[in-house]
């Protein structure tokens, strides 16, 4: 399994991560990641609050912003991996999806009902400039009155001591690339940074590495940061697929 991050240097403005920026590891994210089962809860709450335009921070390869937008969905998609980008507008119905390149901070002027950061990407804004950028640029792309819906994994399970390569190593035989090899190795935990490397093995035995850091943040730290970018939090639900795991924020620009 892979996990969604990307490194910020110096804990600064993100940039995206090898496995999601280099064209061959994104091409294999899908595949050696395909159970999707986790977006499920995120397609009932779009219909939960009746939105018909929704904003996908982070959509990666699009398997998010496909899926609501074969349902119906008006649905913009923005992320700051070229390579990964790619790969979404390639599936199908992205051509009812817009996708920009880029991220949060970045988006031309739009009126969504409704915002979505699935898998973890709230986590991968490591600096409190870089968060506090991102809900704002989220606030200013909503309705009065619209959504905002994310996920953060609950510091307290320590995730993270499952990264490692003995619980990690899988061989994964990829349709029209053959056996890959891929693992993960935690590198450091200085709380309320984690950071990790992934290696990918092609058949030719070529090693493809990307390096990784999440930041943990605490159930207070993420309700008092919306609230001072003009968010109230209305609920704080748990993901069905990972009961205890992760806090789901449902918070709406007040």
């Amino acid at each position: 399994m892979t996990w969604l991050a990307a490194t910020e240097p110096a804990y600064g403005r993100p940039v995206p991560d090898a496995i999601f920026d280099d064209p061959r590891l994104a091409a294999l994210y899908d595949p050696l990641d395909p159970d999707r089962s986790d977006l499920d809860a995120y397609a009932a709450i779009v219909d939960e609050l009746g939105a018909r335009r929704v904003l996908d921070v982070g959509c990666g390869t699009g398997t998010f912003a496909c899926l609501l937008a074969r349902r119906g969905v008006d649905v913009v998609g923005v992320d700051p991996a070229g390579a990964s980008l790619d790969v979404a507008r390639s599936k199908p119905g992205a051509d009812r999806v817009r996708w920009l390149h880029g991220d949060a901070t970045t988006l031309p002027p739009l009126q969504v009902d409704l915002a979505t950061m699935t898998a973890n990407v709230a986590q991968v804004l490591l600096t409190d400039d870089a968060w506090t950028a991102a809900l704002r640029g989220v606030h200013d792309a909503l309705v009065p009155g619209g959504w905002l819906v994310l996920e953060t994994r609950v510091p307290a399970r320590r995730a993270w001591e499952g990264w490692v390569r003995a619980a990690t190593s899988v061989r994964t035989d990829v349709p029209d690339v053959g056996p890959v090899e891929s693992w993960t190795d935690l590198t450091d935990v200085s709380l309320p940074y984690v950071s990790f490397h992934d290696t990918t093995v092609l058949p030719d035995g070529t090693e493809l590495h990307s390096d990784s850091t999440l930041r943990f943040r605490e159930r207070d730290e993420v309700e008092t940061s919306l609230a001072a970018s003009g968010f109230e939090v209305v609920d704080v639900r748990d993901a069905p697929d990972r009961p205890g795991r992760e806090w789901v924020f449902v918070a709406r620009r007040a």
